[in-house]
């Protein structure tokens, strides 16, 4: 592995690149291809805290600046982040693996949050109640939490954190990002993007680094809230740990996403919904869908279409027009995914497509594993009961709606479920029935907008309130009621009664 062409990241700490010599390095590599782009520091400790320093002194001066400053940073960091779009788009294809348009959309999706923290003035509205008894007047109002941080996963980049960032600055807060040290490079860009926008050094930092680096966070006495998305076991480690250090916590944890297919639906249009959801960025989404529920004798022809579909994908290097669907984000992830395909076939699942054994011409280093699809899968299996975050569809069948539900229903994760049907109360009912925090009705991906707010049920969320949208200013500021009375005739004495409305 050569190191010649690889780039010397820093962090980003009081308004610029922090280039302190670290004591530990991670590997950045290039998906399609193994190389080495890139070496990222591992912060320690002491480089957490000159961040929380520096976010402590900038958030001071930061939450007492009028809406319309925020506001005007906000606009120019939206017009900014338009304009470095395809720079962006081709980091997070090098480091990542994903395809050139996937990357180009999931910006588009953080930048969809930025528009909405554009509109803060309206968004930190309070409520006010005059005389709320006789010459007293209530109102409420949101105030800053202060320092905020955000852990953020490999899978996507540029959109996780742009769920955060926005939201959190607009609030008046101070904000540090530890993005994943396997794709951490688009993280600096939009370090420098905020920067040019106008924020002041300090209100944005940049951490790099793995567990070291997280504990700091998680135990800081002067970070007061921290979100986090990854998988459940780490959003269970980060919510105890933020929570028993007294800080607000949101920890978004994995997924096992089911589509219910019912003997009415669209075929074509579910074997596009499911191929493109089980498939697209390699699985390596929390949204994408890994299981398929068939009801009746739906499976065979549903299958034969997907099988179809499959046959016509093209996997290659992100970078490449012509590919669908690229590569996994490293070595060590795709030997865990087809470790995984390995233990489907030993635990009797029958694999219909088999993606292993796939080679790239001229790519024959990258971490690429082929479209696979398990028939026949039962819970307890290890494909069924882990969330695989690769290529692999598994199919279960069901009898009945009911069992269909009840399926879904059972699963310890609750990021998102969909059905496909033509029927508008099989669909309605399912809506109220299942158990997950987004829904879709012949939607394999129900990703909420911006304005509307993205999180899930049971071990998929750990915390009160999900991420962006109105949620998001209610995790990054703290409700305050003031209660005023001003100096008149009426005014009564000393009352050591309970204050009662009159």
């Amino acid at each position: 592995m050569t190191t010649a062409t690889a780039t010397q990241l820093t962090h980003w700490i009081a308004g610029g690149p922090d280039d302190r010599p670290a004591e530990r390095y991670g590997d950045v590599t290039e998906s399609a291809t193994g190389r080495l782009v890139a070496r990222v520091p591992f912060a320690t400790a002491d480089d957490v805290d000159r961040a929380v320093q520096a976010a402590v002194r900038a958030q001071r001066e930061w939450g007492a600046a009028s809406l319309t400053k925020r506001t005007q940073v906000m606009f120019a960091f939206r017009e900014r982040l338009n304009n470095a779009k395809q720079e962006l788009a081709e980091i997070v294809t090098r480091e990542h693996g994903k395809v050139l348009s996937d990357a180009m959309g999931e910006i588009t999706r953080g930048q969809e949050v930025v528009e909405f923290a554009c509109g803060l003035a309206h968004l930190l509205k309070g409520e006010n109640t005059p005389s709320v008894s006789g010459g007293v007047d209530s109102h409420s109002m949101r105030t800053p939490v202060g320092v905020a941080a955000g852990i953020t996963p490999f899978n996507f980049p540029m959109m996780v954190p742009l769920w955060m960032i926005p939201i959190a600055i607009a609030c008046g807060n101070s904000f540090i990002l530890k993005p994943s040290e396997q794709d951490p490079s688009a993280s600096l860009v939009i370090a420098r993007l905020l920067k040019e926008a106008g924020l002041p050094d300090g209100v944005f930092s940049v951490v790099h680094g793995d567990k070291e680096a997280v504990d700091a966070i998680l135990t800081h006495p002067q970070i007061d809230a921290v979100s986090f998305v990854g998988s459940t076991p780490v959003a269970k480690y980060i919510y105890e740990t933020g929570t028993a250090s007294g800080k607000r916590v949101q920890a978004l944890g994995g997924a096992k996403n089911h589509a219910i297919v019912l003997p009415d639906a669209d075929l074509d249009l579910a074997a596009d919904g499911l191929v493109s959801a089980a498939y697209g960025s390699a699985g390596q989404r929390c949204m994408a869908v890994s299981v398929a529920v068939t009801v009746g004798d739906v499976a065979e022809p549903l299958l034969g279409k997907i099988e179809e579909r499959i046959a016509k994908l093209k996997v290659g290097p992100g970078t490449d027009p012509a590919s669908e669907m690229g590569p996994l984000v490293s070595k060590a992830h795709y030997e865990k995914v087809s470790g995984l395909v390995d233990a489907g076939v030993e635990e009797g699942a029958k694999l219909r497509v088999d993606g292993r054994g796939l080679s790239v011409e001229g790519h024959e280093d990258g971490y690429f594993l082929g479209p696979c699809v398990f028939d026949e899968v039962k819970p307890g299996m290890r494909v069924y009961d882990e969330e695989i975050f690769g290529p692999v569809l598994v199919v279960v069948r069901a009898g009945s709606y009911p069992e269909a539900v009840e399926l879904v229903n059972e699963n310890p994760y609750g990021n998102g479920a969909a059905i496909f049907t033509c029927d508008g109360g099989a669909a309605r009912r399912f809506e109220q029935e299942v158990t997950a925090g987004m829904v879709g009705v012949n939607v394999p991906i129900p990703v909420p907008m911006a304005y509307h707010s993205f999180g899930g049920w049971k071990s998929s969320l750990f915390g009160d309130l999900h991420v962006h949208g109105p949620d998001g200013v209610r995790f990054y500021t703290r409700g305050k009621v003031v209660t005023t009375r001003w100096p008149d005739p009426s005014h009564a004495g000393v009352n050591l009664g309970f204050p009662t409305q009159t």
